[in-house]
């Protein structure tokens, strides 16, 4: 393949390969995002938004591109990393379901000890209200 055959695959082939790598974006895509390089029988694809290298081959006319090695390794440990979260996280919810409500006991005497705390309370407002001179008086007028 000539230089002048590779850059015109290169020219076809990155708008695609942009296209295709940000779904579910309506505007259109930045094209200066992606660097596609030539190393021998592919292309290595770098992403500059998020560092993340792609090794990619020209496949009957297609670019099929793929995680490098140490990209996917870094992937699937990250993964593993957060499977391992979510079951310690769903072993604490369930083991812990149910035992940290309070008991109807405990809500009867909650309740009961507001109720009196209100009673109180309304009953010094009354008491206050008594002593209180007339509110009701003319305003001053000057």
């Amino acid at each position: 393949m000539t230089k002048e055959m590779v850059s015109g695959l290169a020219a076809l082939i990155l708008p695609a390969a942009l296209l295709l790598a940000t779904p579910g974006y309506a505007a259109e895509p930045d094209p200066t995002r992606f660097q596609l390089e030539r190393s021998g029988d592919h292309f290595v694809r770098l992403d500059k938004q998020t560092g993340a290298m792609s090794i990619c081959q020209d496949q009957n006319g297609n670019l099929v591109c793929r995680m490098a090695a140490d990209e996917r390794a870094a992937y699937e440990n990250e993964l593993d990393r957060l499977s391992e979260r979510v079951s310690k996280l769903e072993k604490t919810v369930a083991s812990s379901s149910g035992s940290n409500l309070p008991s109807d006991a405990d809500i009867d005497r909650t309740l009961g000890i507001m109720e009196k705390f209100m009673r109180g309370f309304m009953g010094m407002a009354k008491e206050f209200q008594k002593e209180a001179p007339d509110t009701q008086a003319q305003p001053q007028k000057t």
